[in-house]
């Protein structure tokens, strides 16, 4: 069990990674599809230089829930399968180290699609 300190700096890591996703969204013509994708890319070049371990190690689930947590995982993914299966596991790795998370979010997409009725924007 960890302590509390461990709790405050997941959350305070992971409010900053949204904070900046905010300023971003408010202070430039950058979209919000834009700069998800932005996160996830900075999560694989980062994790693929060995630089995101230590936020990792640090913040706990306040560096692996957002976006860049995504790109860390694809990117140690891809890292271990290539380790494995030479340049097969460049193409495989990143499918099988998010392959929990991919498909919790199309059972619970598909759920939500039962429950509730989506409305188009006017």
């Amino acid at each position: 069990m960890g302590s509390i300190m461990d709790y405050i700096w997941a959350f305070v890591v992971g409010g900053i990674f949204c904070v900046i996703a905010q300023i971003l969204i408010d202070k430039t013509a950058l979209t919000p599809a834009r700069i998800l994708v932005a996160y996830v890319t900075a999560g694989v070049i980062l994790g693929a230089l060995g630089l995101y371990k230590p936020l990792v190690d640090f913040a706990g689930a306040g560096a692996t829930t957002p976006l860049t947590g995504f790109g860390y995982l694809i990117s140690k993914g891809v890292k271990e399968a290539v380790d494995k299966q030479g340049l097969l596991g460049a193409l495989t790795g990143s499918f099988t180290a998010a392959a929990g998370g991919i498909s919790a979010a199309l059972v619970f997409g598909y759920l939500a699609a039962l429950l509730f009725r989506g409305k188009p924007k006017k």
